[in-house]
């Protein structure tokens, strides 16, 4: 399997190459040059097979001969070490649990399998160093961060907005020390997002080994597939025509999943929910993709102005609007929408969802007034008490501490301030 960038002027690479890079020379997004669909068969007794086996046979072929099946299997048992339960909120509409890693975020897959993979092409170079830039709107931090943590040969460099983030969420990206530096920044995400995507071509960091464990790295971005195909495992005996909406910030979840529908999944719609940070539902609506700063909202994961993965998502759609039509679409929601959302489905179903489910929610519920008989799914994507601040006072209750987030909480916090390009230039240049 080979990798080209989406900008065109670039070499194609190695899925190994693609890794360590993460951004190709040209500015551009690496996306492999072939997708082959799965056997029917693979579908058709999906339900017989261990999630293992599901993640092993979807992302196979990426990978190619790179990493051998046997060391292969294993980093994909190693990153699926937890469940990912399927809840019924009500007829026909189900949450996609994927809070349940030791970070409680969905990021805890995509950042253990790229450690693992990471760790696997270093294993003969004890010499080598590689540093992992970050940018982080929420949960990516904390998830790298823990993924990365103690790795041989890998320094984390994370870059998230002062005063942005919740405080479990910073805790998480803050208090573990060892391989891992926090950079707090005097901006929004994109800010952070920009100097990373900066660092990556800058001449004077080249011998830095820089890659990102954001979602524009293959390696992180691919395995979002695997819940996916293990949601469509458990509601496959529904036999009805399956709507999934993501809650989306860098678009790499719903990415993910249009890649697991090309590889045969059956997925009927797709659902790009997003917060008041509309970019691409502007782009569904007048065919200009027309990025602004980002806002802030109460869904601070997906506060995100000019989403990286977006151009993914036009390349498997060949940059044509009316193949965007045929299964997708994307809604904009406010922060009173949220929270009016969160009371229902509470009051409605004793269900506690937090900012960004209940932003999935309210997309796939449009959505499925479009499509009698259909079934659909909604990811929740972090654990509520990531936002107690939000989640308490609007629905009355006070949530239980489960005991990954009270390893951190008595943890001091160390970051370090910046707020211009040549700080973090600065920082990159003398460490490591």
């Amino acid at each position: 399997m080979t990798y080209y960038s989406l900008n065109h002027n670039a070499p194609e690479v190695s899925f190994r190459e693609a890794v360590i890079q993460g951004l190709a020379p040209d500015k551009g997004l690496y996306f492999p040059k072939t997708i082959t669909p799965l056997p029917i068969s693979f579908f058709e007794h999906i339900e017989t097979l261990t999630n293992e086996e599901i993640a092993f046979g979807a992302i196979r072929q990426f990978i190619g001969n790179e990493i051998p099946e046997n060391e292969l299997r294993q980093i994909i048992a190693d990153t699926l070490c937890f469940d990912f339960p399927i809840v019924k909120m009500e007829e026909n509409v189900y949450s996609l649990e994927l809070f349940h890693g030791p970070t409680m975020a969905f990021k805890d897959v995509g950042a253990r399998f790229m450690a693992r993979c990471l760790a696997y092409f270093n294993r003969n170079n004890p010499e080598t160093r590689n540093t992992v830039l970050v940018a982080t709107s929420g949960d990516t931090g904390g998830a790298v961060a823990s993924g990365f943590l103690g790795v041989k040969g890998v320094d984390v460099v994370i870059l998230y907005p002062a005063g942005k983030v919740s405080d479990v969420q910073e805790r998480q990206l803050t208090t573990l020390g060892q391989n891992i530096t926090a950079l707090e920044v005097d901006g929004v995400f994109d800010d952070c997002q920009d100097m990373v995507k900066k660092a990556f071509l800058d001449e004077d960091l080249k011998n830095h080994n820089l890659t990102s464990a954001n979602s524009i790295n293959i390696a992180r971005w691919l395995p979002q597939m695997f819940y996916i195909f293990f949601a469509y495992k458990q509601l496959k005996r529904e036999n009805k025509p399956l709507i999934v909406s993501c809650p989306s910030g860098n678009f790499g979840n719903i990415c993910a999943a249009i890649m697991a529908k090309r590889l045969g999944l059956p997925i009927a719609y797709f659902v790009a929910s997003t917060n008041a940070n509309d970019t691409v539902p502007r782009f569904l609506e007048n065919g200009k993709y027309a990025p602004k700063s980002s806002v802030a909202t109460i869904s601070n994961a997906m506060d995100v102005g000019n989403p990286s993965n977006f151009i993914r998502i036009q390349e498997l759609y060949h940059n044509d609007l009316s193949e965007f039509e045929k299964d997708f679409s994307s809604f904009s929601f406010t922060d009173d929408e949220t929270k009016s959302a969160m009371k229902a489905i509470y009051e409605n179903s004793g269900y506690i969802a937090e900012p960004h489910g209940a932003v999935g929610y309210l997309g796939l519920k449009k959505e499925m007034a479009k499509h009698p008989g259909s079934i659909g799914i909604f990811l929740e994507t972090a654990h509520p008490i990531k936002f107690p601040e939000t989640v308490e006072p609007l629905l009355g209750i006070t949530l239980d501490i489960p005991e990954q987030i009270k390893s951190v909480l008595g943890k001091e916090k160390k970051s370090l301030k910046i707020s211009t390009y040549n700080e973090l230039k600065d920082f990159l240049s003398h460490s490591g």
